[in-house]
């Protein structure tokens, strides 16, 4: 057995049914302590992180407003998940994958807010006077010293999985699209992200923040825009396009022509750990971030971390579906587009590509071409903060340098090399991140609760004292 079977295997049992029933269950917990949270406070929430409200925050102690750190971690999350994961998740477990990815993000928004909170209650300032938070610090000192080792464990697969996932993949997808669009040597195109990628991280998590907050709205909106122009061209398809994802989420999909059906809980299992790559609820990344945010109570920062998921599941994830759809390049009957639409993962991409070829034509293709090289580029930069917070917690600030020197050398090398074990390692590194992450929120659930209270309860009644006086 040579090691890509050996990751295999592995991979099978840790993103099997126990540990997508411990995301799920941990979501829905939290969920139901929180009497539904996300649902109740999601508009307050958005005011908080959009509006001039935000603003209230300016004199909180931290290093960057509540905005940038959601900016930053949207930078690291809205990613090629949103484009090809989506396809893949359609590919695989058909039109009803993509309400199991409703799901799962709208449950992942209570687990996010509780990675938040939990960074901010227990963040920690380095020698170097910036703030440090994340998992590893509320395991430490939130459960105490005879957890270490599980925050170390988070702290060693995060580093790991930041060179895979997060960087050289994400160089390797922009290499490969950038070769086949415009024709350039793949060595080019990684010399060009290895340098661009070293003038923004050398600056450090502030001028990271700073990019992300300019950077990320802008590619959202041009991807967003694309895919509204296709659905409002299609606007009788909408409603059928949404029928076959309802009926599907619960419905088996027939054997047809060369198309070989889809379970229930293909559809299931497809939309559940798709919706998890595409929106890292659970993996604790972005409490990585959340930690360094100026907030005056860490509820605060964690309704506006919360808004993430919902953005990148509900709105960028969804809007994808349905251009697949709607435009028909999902065809359980069989026919010209079978071969493609049930090919492997490398194919979701162009089949996503296609689908805006097919209503706007190059204009369309070339939406999807710069939308998976900004998505990339932006993930290799977010995804940087992570993997340096976390290799900090290792072996602290002395050496994050050296860190530095090494992912920009994973920008340059992922863009030639080929990367199936890396995908593989990477995705073992994922599911070792969450399992710490998980047994740690649900270890600390009270943590959670209370903060809340007390948010809900004092800190808004004394907050209204203060601006009544």
């Amino acid at each position: 057995m040579d090691i890509l079977e050996l990751l295999k295997l592995v991979n099978g049992f840790l993103w099997g049914a126990p540990s997508l029933i411990l995301l799920f269950g941990t979501g829905v917990f939290l969920t139901l302590i929180l009497k539904g949270l996300q649902f109740r406070k999601l508009g307050y929430a958005f005011k908080l992180a959009f509006s001039k409200e935000k603003a209230e925050d300016t004199s909180a102690e931290g290093d960057v407003s509540n905005y940038k750190a959601l900016m930053t971690s949207l930078a690291a999350t809205i990613g090629n998940g949103n484009i090809a994961g989506v396809a893949t998740a359609i590919t695989i477990g058909g039109p009803g994958a993509v309400f199991w990815m409703w799901v799962v993000g709208l449950f992942g928004m209570a687990t996010k807010y509780g990675e938040a909170l939990l960074a901010m209650k227990y963040r920690v300032k380095n020698d170097k006077g910036e703030y440090a938070g994340g998992p590893m610090y509320y395991v430490e000192q939130g459960l105490g010293s005879k957890w270490k080792w599980l925050a170390i464990s988070f702290a060693l697969f995060g580093a790991i999985a930041s060179l895979g996932i997060g960087n050289s993949v994400q160089s390797n997808t922009i290499a490969s699209v950038v070769g086949e669009s415009f024709n350039i040597d793949g060595w080019i195109t990684g010399a060009v992200v290895a340098g661009l990628t070293s003038l923004i991280i050398f600056g450090g998590v502030k001028r990271i923040s700073s990019v992300a907050g300019f950077f990320v709205p802008i590619m959202a909106v041009l991807y967003i825009v694309g895919a509204l122009i296709i659905i409002l061209l299609n606007v009788d398809a909408i409603v059928p396009a949404m029928k076959l994802i309802f009926t599907y989420a619960f419905s088996p999909i027939s054997a047809v022509g060369g198309f070989s059906g889809v379970i229930v809980m293909e559809a299931v299992k497809s939309g559940v750990s798709k919706g998890i790559f595409s929106n890292e609820a659970g993996l604790g990344t972005a409490a990585l971030i959340a930690g360094n945010a100026k907030a005056e109570h860490p509820v605060r920062q964690a309704l506006v971390a919360m808004t993430g998921t919902f953005i990148v599941t509900i709105i960028v994830c969804t809007m994808t579906a349905l251009v697949l759809l709607i435009t028909g390049f999902w065809d359980p009957t069989g026919g010209d587009l079978s071969g493609v639409v049930h090919n492997a993962d490398l194919e979701a991409g162009a089949l996503t590509t296609a689908a805006f070829g097919s209503s706007l034509g190059m204009i369309g293709e070339y939406i999807v071409t710069f939308s998976v090289i900004f998505f990339g580029f932006s993930t290799i930069i977010g995804w940087y903060v992570y993997g340096y917070k976390c290799f900090e917690y290792l072996a602290g600030t002395k050496f994050t340098t050296y860190y530095g020197i090494v992912y920009i050398l994973a920008c340059f090398v992922g863009t030639v090399a080929n990367l199936t074990t890396v995908w593989a390692f990477a995705d073992m590194a994922n599911a070792l991140m969450m399992i710490p992450n998980l047994i740690a929120l649900l270890l600390l659930y009270k943590v959670i609760k209370s903060e809340t209270d007390d948010y809900f309860n004092r800190y808004l009644g004394e907050i209204e004292v203060k601006k009544a006086s």
